[in-house]
């Protein structure tokens, strides 16, 4: 098949100028051209079926930008998600109409601002949104607001449980979302606890809701402060816990840990405790089975076990501190391979899956408890 002479020509002028991307509307029939002189259009007059008519507009494009007909390996979509697109020839890219294409460009570790502002008028997707907002060039640059923008507008209609968690923690870096935006998506995770999720993975000490300190924090700051200033980090990490926005942070994990909707919120809150607490934890191996974790902290309390020295200095400036520093220490070895074996043998959901992982999840929302999570 060949293309209608009209077409050729029109293509050729297009291919002639200094383009900038290019992409297909393969429902209209549609040709769009990105240059610094704005958007062009070329309406495609096929002569013969529409999806063999496109291969060969996209063969043209591939042979004026790659010198090959062959265009873009879209079989490669692993290889292209794991970012190995050359950057040089990430410019070239955009200009083949090839969807996968801009899913190089876009995972590709040259990716600047500039050629996402190309990329996201080439396709335009909440993946690809996220995806460049993983880069710091991108969420700090002209673009980064954009995307955001796009990801919190698009919010209510994705799907995927852990696409909703990503575009939440994405949207909540600095600069991208203002104050009010921040809370009118914090009061929508009321009625989706997923939203929480985010949140916590991306700013643990500055959810947007008012809590109090827990009761004992006034006196443990009045003891364990000159500790915390010496650099001990038993008592800082627990003053962390017991103030404000510490009791937000305990607060929301039990909230969610108590009503998880899905796998994907068990397996991403654990691990947005496993960061919280990484200043304290006794290791870095992830046990698989609560009963290890429990003899773990069991064993930070003894003397020469890890912090036994920074927690000793805690309880002799304040003995009452010793179920806290208990619960601190538990916690802060929870990750998601304690439900990796019960996740493993089901793909149960909603009540049937908290049934399931409740050898985990009562635990937890007990140390939660002692640290001053309500439980409502």
């Amino acid at each position: 098949m060949e293309l209608a002479t009209e077409d050729q020509l029109r293509l050729n002028v297009l291919l002639a100028q200094e383009l900038q991307a290019v992409r297909i509307d393969e429902s209209r029939m549609i040709v769009h051209g990105l240059s610094e002189r704005g958007e062009a259009k070329i309406p495609l007059h096929p002569t013969g079926r529409d999806e063999a008519y496109l291969r060969v507009v996209r063969q043209t494009l591939s042979s004026h930008v790659l010198g090959s007909p062959g265009g873009y390996p879209v079989y490669l979509k692993r290889w292209t998600r794991m970012g190995q697109a050359r950057s040089e020839s990430l410019e070239r890219l955009l200009l083949l109409g090839e969807p996968e294409a801009v899913a190089a460009v876009v995972h590709a570790p040259g990716l600047t601002d500039e050629l996402a502002r190309r990329a996201w008028w080439a396709d335009p997707s909440a993946e690809n949104a996220r995806r460049m907002l993983e880069r710091a060039c991108v969420a700090t640059g002209s673009m980064g607001p954009v995307l955001a923008e796009f990801l919190l507008e698009f919010l209510p209609f994705e799907q995927e449980p852990q696409a909703m968690i990503d575009s939440v923690r994405l949207i909540l870096q600095p600069g991208l979302i203002d104050a009010a935006q921040k809370a009118k998506l914090w009061e929508r995770g009321r009625r989706k606890n997923i939203y929480y999720v985010g949140f916590l993975q991306a700013i643990p000490d500055e959810l947007p809701v008012d809590v109090a300190p827990h009761p004992g924090y006034e006196a443990l700051l009045r003891a364990a402060r000159p500790l915390a200033d010496a650099g001990n980090p038993v008592a800082e990490q627990l003053l962390r816990l017991l103030s404000a926005p510490g009791q937000a942070f305990v607060q929301t994990l039990d909230r969610v840990l108590r009503k998880p909707a899905n796998q994907d919120v068990v397996v991403a809150l654990l691990d947005a405790l496993w960061a919280y607490l990484e200043p304290v934890r006794v290791g870095t191996t992830r046990h698989r089975r609560m009963e290890d974790v429990l003899a773990a902290a069991a064993r930070c309390c003894e003397p020469g076990g890890r912090w036994a020295k920074e927690r000793a200095a805690v309880l002799e400036a304040m003995p009452e501190a010793r179920d806290w520093i208990q619960a601190m220490f538990l916690l802060s070895m929870v990750s998601e391979q304690l439900v990796a074996p019960i996740f493993g043998l089901t793909d149960a959901i909603g009540t049937v899956m908290r049934r399931r992982i409740e050898p985990v999840s009562g635990p937890v929302l007990a140390q939660l408890a002692m640290l001053g999570a309500r439980g409502d």
